[in-house]
């Protein structure tokens, strides 16, 4: 399933959902996330043999990513990528577990609540526009921009920040999605500023573009670190936990 066909939701995370039912389980672990004394050893993006050994000290935190979904090692001790938890199967579990709860890793889970699910992103291919970041695109020819429901009529106008070429369209009251004009095509790299009434800062964004493929999460995962597209990186850490598991040191 190409990562196109995402941007399809029926509910909250229901996009990420649907993509797990074709994940290519085959790539390597991957770290996704660090922190601690020994962050410069496992930066975002590094792969992890199955047959390999973490070791983190006091204070470490590393957050890998499988076919599975995410799951967050804590120092100090010796971890294994290749053992996983006994409550985790595959992906489908795992997004089939997130579209119904708040999956954040090393948190207690629960039933998100409606206030909570309503300012939440539910779509990591919609463009938060209350966000400065860098997004990435899937389909630069069908971008939908997002804000959280209830919002009240207003009319949005964008700006690339190379051409000086402005677009404006009306965002309806309570509306929360709104597709980006086609009068004001995307570029890969492009900066916009996105601008409206009583809004207190512009937001600036930046698009990259992704090739089309069909890949797995840790294939997805590696793209978004590699663009720097920190939200939508946050949003699938989040998305893909593992829920209710704690990994423990081998040996």
């Amino acid at each position: 399933m190409s990562w196109t066909e995402l941007v399809k939701p029926s509910g909250a995370l229901a996009a990420l959902m649907i993509a797990a039912l074709g994940v290519d389980a085959s790539a390597a672990t991957l770290v996704v996330r660090s922190s601690g004394p020994s962050a410069k050893a496992y930066p975002p993006g590094k792969q992890l043999a199955d047959n390999g050994t973490l070791t983190l000290k006091a204070g470490d935190q590393v957050v890998i990513l499988d076919s599975r979904g995410t799951r967050t090692l804590k120092g100090p001790g010796t971890f294994s990528p290749s053992v996983a938890s006994n409550r985790a199967s595959d992906s489908r579990e795992t997004f089939a577990q997130a579209s119904s709860r708040r999956a954040r890793p090393g948190a207690t889970r629960g039933v998100t609540p409606a206030s909570a699910a309503s300012t939440r992103n539910p779509n990591i291919w919609f463009v938060d526009v209350e966000r400065s970041s860098t997004v990435c695109v899937a389909d630069p020819s069908s971008v939908t921009l997002w804000r959280p429901a209830g919002g009240p009529g207003t009319t949005l106008t964008l700006t690339d920040m190379g051409s000086g070429k402005s677009a404006s369209v009306e965002w309806l009251p309570g509306e929360a999605t709104l597709q980006w004009p086609s009068s004001l095509p995307l570029s890969d790299g492009g900066s916009y500023r996105v601008t409206w009434r009583g809004q207190a800062t512009p937001t600036q964004l930046r698009f990259a573009f992704l090739e089309p493929a069909t890949a797995g999460l840790e294939d997805m995962a590696s793209k978004l670190i590699t663009k720097g597209c920190d939200a939508q990186l946050d949003l699938l850490i989040e998305t893909v936990a593992i829920p209710d598991t704690t990994d423990k040191p081998v040996g």
